[in-house]
């Protein structure tokens, strides 16, 4: 045999070992698998700042749910003052802000404008492993923020004195103050999260307010 023959048998060889060894993606929808990983500084650094604002949270595991879906420093809420629904994975920095947002700008601006305190949050959930919904083609092929624990969707306010404001029905309320309380709110979720989206954005955000910690800071 020539040796360059020889040589070709080699490098197709070590190529097909190369390909062989190269772990597949695994598909959506995928069975999820934990990851055996340790907290980064920074996820037990926001750990510790929920400890010390009194928010009482539960850690969990990272996992990969397939196709680019993953939760990585998430925490489930349990009790930070305000129940909220519908609340599962939460990546520990969207937990943090959350927290904020709806102590130092939800429930102050409800008893300053509307005259009652916020006694419940309505959210449409957090994870969902699945792409950009409503983005056009700017957006085709691009996982949501949700897809890793990084959004949270809001539907609707319940106050003390029994009344309702959702985004739905209240965006555009004839009631001057339910339009104040509701773009004061949507004010300070633009100074806090990286992605503010809501019912003037576009259609798909008709009925909620899309809150991230992605890329920003973007506003509508």
């Amino acid at each position: 045999m020539g040796k360059g023959w020889i040589a070709g048998l080699a490098v197709a060889a070590l190529l097909a070992g190369c390909g062989g060894d190269r772990p597949r993606e695994r598909p959506r929808g995928s069975a999820p698998v934990t990851l055996p990983s340790a907290p980064s500084s920074e996820t037990r650094q926001c750990f510790a700042d929920l400890s010390g604002q009194e928010v009482r949270f539960s850690p969990l595991p990272d996992r990969d749910y397939g196709g680019g879906c993953t939760v990585r420093g998430a925490v489930q809420l349990i009790d930070f003052g305000v129940p909220t629904s519908n609340l599962t994975a939460m990546a520990c920095p969207l937990s943090r802000t959350f927290v904020a947002w709806v102590r130092h700008g939800v429930v102050p601006a409800a008893s300053e404008i509307l005259g009652s305190p916020v006694v419940k949050v309505e959210s449409f959930g957090t994870y969902a492993c699945r792409g950009i919904v409503g983005g056009g083609a700017a957006s085709a092929g691009r996982l949501s923020e949700h897809a890793t624990a990084n959004a949270v969707d809001i539907a609707a306010f319940v106050l003390a004195d029994g009344r309702r404001i959702s985004i739905e029905r209240d965006w555009r309320n004839a009631d001057p103050a339910v339009r104040r309380f509701l773009a004061t709110i949507h004010a300070s979720a633009c100074k806090r999260f990286g992605t503010v989206l809501g019912p003037d954005y576009n259609a798909a955000h008709y009925n909620h307010l899309h809150l991230d910690m992605g890329r920003g800071p973007f506003c509508r």
